[in-house]
């Protein structure tokens, strides 16, 4: 089957995206993990255009990449000008990247309205260009921009442009559907009518701006395309480029492309959330293949089903990927669902005692608690659902005070008593609030008898106010992330009191936190 190549826009591109701004350390590590991954081509960026990126061209060859070619980006020479003495050009040359891309224009309104030259002009433009790059010994691409708007406009001189290119010596002829506006049948209809008639590789670079980037890309390799351009989580412009976590598995799962190794593609989950945290974005969890509800099954019916088939209500095997099952504990979920959680704790239940689970989660749920996004929780339940299980700790009592003292502003304190054991302890600690003080206390009277709390921090603290009609009498719903260094949790509690609310999510952390540290240490729960 054809070899259909894979280039990676994100250091370029996709940081064009809103809210990102990537280091050139950033850009190295990336550009590392994309090599990895077994991406062909890696669009690092602009030469000229701003330090950052003459600094990653200069340190590139330092990063020992094993399949990854560099690609500097640039557009054609200016208009009237000569190649020797473009900027642009000379830019591209001095990055000594094995591969260089230059943008042209194809729709002859955009030569005409935004180039403001001829025709003929912009022709030249190109395939001098393209000429000028091939005598420096550079493979050379070329980014036919707005290509399929140029083409429903005036297909005889799209195609010009892009025989001007091939004529020239470009490797690969790309087309661009830059403004995201075409659907698949479009693309892939165009790309075959091209094919027929242009005698180089065919490329394709869509944006998202209709949604329909990664079916785009797929129907212009149906259509005869053997290079896909795109960027790790569809970061990019406006709404976004092609996703090639989308892309890859597509092809290699789907249309039956071998485009990297299988062991490649189970890194595909972790360089999917690697890049949106060197970008410093939250991962969407929704996300096709790769986010953490790619594969979570939620309604009862669907967990039955997975218990007796797991390909019942899952496309493909989430390993292939480098993801995983989870299931989903709320009050749409059956028996299966607690079952299926439970054994994937370790957890030896029985169906009675998963409808006893199940009964009492909805009856919580029915008082303003959420289960989805706080497994931990759900992990407690179970476990004290157990007539053998004993929590670590029990709370006798707390009190919090508020007050505002003059010279010191608002004071918040806590006081907790808990018994541990036989032992009673009782703590103090203040905090920049009540919810923050009450938590010191907790994690200070915890931490006298068990020092493996000492690590633990709050990482995240939300709060839903759930009936608003009933203004501060309303139902409060908190949620409260921990992390320990090496993992990481979630807790819920509700309550008309957002102070009895946060101690429940909280005192839960602590309850869990220990939990995970007994079975680390083999030790009876």
């Amino acid at each position: 089957m054809t070899q259909i190549y894979l280039y990676d826009t994100t250091l370029r591109d996709g940081s064009q995206r809103e809210d990102i701004s990537l280091s050139c350390d950033d850009k190295l590590a990336i550009a590392q993990r994309l090599d990895q991954m077994g991406i062909h081509y890696i669009e690092a960026g602009w030469p000229g255009s701003n330090p950052k990126d003459a600094e990653f061209f200069q340190r590139a060859g330092q990063l020992g990449l094993k399949q990854a070619r560099v690609v500097a980006f640039g557009s054609t020479r200016r208009k009237q000008g000569r190649c020797e003495t473009d900027k642009n050009l000379q830019a591209l040359l001095a990055a000594s990247t094995p591969a260089v891309t230059l943008v042209g224009k194809s729709w002859d309104f955009q030569v005409e309205k935004v180039l403001e030259t001829s025709l003929e002009e912009n022709l030249a433009m190109i395939g001098e260009s393209i000429a000028y790059m091939k005598s420096h010994g550079r493979e050379t691409i070329f980014d036919a921009e707005h290509f399929f708007d140029g083409y429903k406009a005036n297909p005889e001189y799209a195609l010009a442009a892009l025989l001007q290119a091939a004529d020239a010596g470009a490797e690969y002829v790309v087309l661009c559907d830059t403004n995201g506006g075409c659907l698949p049948w479009e693309i892939e209809s165009i790309v075959r009518e091209v094919q027929a008639r242009t005698p180089c590789k065919l490329g394709i670079h869509v944006h998202n701006d209709s949604g329909c980037a990664v079916a785009n890309s797929l129907a212009a390799v149906r259509g005869g395309c053997v290079q896909v351009q795109g960027t790790i989580n569809g970061y990019g412009e406006r709404v976004g480029n092609a996703d090639l976590t989308a892309i890859i598995p597509g092809l290699q799962l789907k249309l039956g492309y071998s485009v990297v190794t299988p062991a490649q593609l189970r890194e595909l989950t972790g360089l999917s959330r690697y890049v949106a945290e060197i970008t410093n974005l939250q991962h969407d969890r929704f996300q096709p293949y790769v986010g953490e509800s790619a594969f979570a099954h939620k309604g009862g019916i669907h967990a039955a089903a997975m218990l007796k088939a797991a390909n019942s209500y899952q496309h493909i095997e989430p390993g292939v990927v480098g993801n995983v099952s989870r299931m989903v504990i709320s009050e749409l979920s059956g028996r299966g669902n607690v079952l299926a959680l439970a054994g994937s704790r370790g957890l030896n239940i029985g169906e009675d005692e998963a409808k006893r689970i199940l009964d009492h989660l909805k009856k919580l749920e029915h008082q303003g608690y959420a289960f989805e996004a706080a497994e931990a929780s759900v992990d407690l339940l179970i476990l004290r659902a157990g007539s053998d299980y004993k929590p670590p700790f029990e709370l006798i009592d707390f009190m919090v005070l508020a007050e505002h003292r003059r010279g010191r502003g608002v004071l918040s304190e806590a006081t907790v008593k808990l018994r541990v054991g036989e032992e009673v302890c009782f703590t103090a600690a203040e905090g920049n609030g009540p919810v923050n003080a009450l938590s010191r206390a907790l994690h200070q009277v915890l931490c006298q008898h068990y020092p493996v709390l000492q690590p633990i921090r709050l990482t995240d603290y939300k709060v839903r106010i759930l009936n608003s009609g009933q203004g501060t009498a309303s139902v409060t719903r908190v949620l409260t992330s921990f992390h320990d260094g090496e993992r990481a949790w979630t807790t819920v509690g509700a309550s008309a009191n957002i102070i009895e609310a946060s101690w429940q999510a909280l005192s839960d952390s602590m309850e869990y936190a220990l939990m995970g540290a007994q079975q680390a240490d083999g030790r009876p729960e």
